[in-house]
């Protein structure tokens, strides 16, 4: 018999209490892996967000709570026209209300004009005309959720829109929502003159992070978004979310250690007299230590590996609700089972250093004689 095999008929001597033990430490890694799955999801769809529409990088305000509470003026949009690098700026302002049975709804308030540089590849039908005011261009997903068409009408804040196009940019929360015409949105929003992010398209040949570097040095109160790491100088929330799954695990760690400690100090207790029987036919210390490191640790691969299972269909089951799915699609990214499996591996040594060390102290004769 194998010392691999030997170890994991050991854990099948207490099949009810081993499954048990199993499935709670799962729960915890099914826990820190799905939330791992969405916090890198809202990572994704935050990093589609500041980049949307082939912008190379977005301008907000400096300190804000949130993105969405971003407010940039007129004269923050002019002082960013007059670099001598900046093809053109769009501002965008974004809103969420209930649209149909979807309590967050996505609007993004756009000038008609600025279309020909913010991209929204149609699908079909047109882009908003200039000086429109009642009309709207629904996201694919949007247009599914909706069931609505070209020429239908959609209800927004107790106005109606007409759907002249709809279009797929590929940013899940941008197809999920609409694009509306911007004097309507700042005018139901009641903020007039006003927008949440401005997109920067520069000229051919321009050193992007010199220039976003340079407008933050001179407009203090302003904030550039070349990537997903400069999020937390406008929006709290991505940070709040690393912080949340960081004690999650540390807290899935601990609970899941003493799962694994009740479990192996019974286990050795139960077998006392086997362990001294070992050491009498010449097992050494390390060997037995050994044997019990090596069944927590098997204990707890096997709950990593049920936990994660656990994790992705339960990420699959919660995106089918159309209020989720309409602000982000999964991402299974390898670093989040690696947490999972590092979760697994923590608590099986966290929760096998004293049974381990109580084991490996017995002396023969004591054991043997063990009742």
């Amino acid at each position: 018999m194998s010392f691999t095999f030997f170890i994991f008929s050991n854990l099948l001597r207490q099949k009810v209490r081993t499954g048990l033990t199993v499935l709670g430490i799962s729960i915890g890694i099914t826990t820190v892996v799905a939330l791992g799955i969405f916090v890198n999801s809202a990572k994704a769809a935050t990093e589609e967000l500041i980049l949307a529409g082939g912008a190379d990088f977005a301008v907000g305000r400096a300190g804000s709570a949130d993105l969405t509470f971003s407010t940039l003026t007129a004269d923050d949009l002019a002082a960013l026209r007059e670099y001598d690098e900046v093809e053109h700026v769009s501002g965008v302002l974004m809103a969420i209300s209930k649209v149909g049975s979807n309590p967050y709804f996505f609007q993004f308030g756009i000038d008609p004009n600025d279309l020909d540089f913010f991209e929204a590849p149609l699908v079909e039908g047109e882009t908003l005309a200039a000086g429109a005011e009642n009309q709207i261009m629904l996201g694919d997903g949007a247009a599914g959720q909706l069931g609505a068409e070209i020429g239908d009408t959609v209800e927004i804040r107790d106005l109606s829109f007409v759907v002249v196009g709809i279009y797929d940019t590929g940013a899940t929360t941008f197809d999920g929502g609409a694009i509306l015409p911007l004097a309507a949105v700042q005018d139901y929003e009641r903020k007039q003159g006003l927008v949440t992010l401005a997109y920067i398209h520069t000229r051919s040949g321009t050193e992007v992070q010199a220039l976003a570097d340079r407008i933050e040095e001179e407009h203090p109160n302003l904030a550039t978004l070349v990537d997903l790491a400069d999020v937390g100088d406008v929006d709290q929330g991505l940070q709040i979310l690393d912080a949340v799954n960081l004690g999650i695990t540390i807290l899935a760690v601990f609970i899941g250690g003493i799962a694994v400690m009740n479990t192996m100090v019974m286990a050795v207790f139960e077998r006392t007299r086997e362990f001294g029987i070992l050491r009498a036919l010449g097992w050494r210390t390390r060997r037995i230590l050994q044997m019990v490191l090596g069944e927590a640790l098997l204990l707890c691969l096997i709950a990593a590996v049920f936990g994660s299972i656990l994790a992705v269909a339960l990420t699959q089951m919660i995106v089918l609700f159309p209020t989720v799915s309409a602000f982000i699609t999964p991402h299974y990214t390898l670093d989040v089972f690696l947490r999972g499996l590092a979760v697994g591996i923590s608590v099986a040594l966290l929760g096998a250093i004293y049974p381990a060390y109580r084991a490996a102290r017995l002396s023969p004769a004591q054991a043997i004689r063990y009742e």
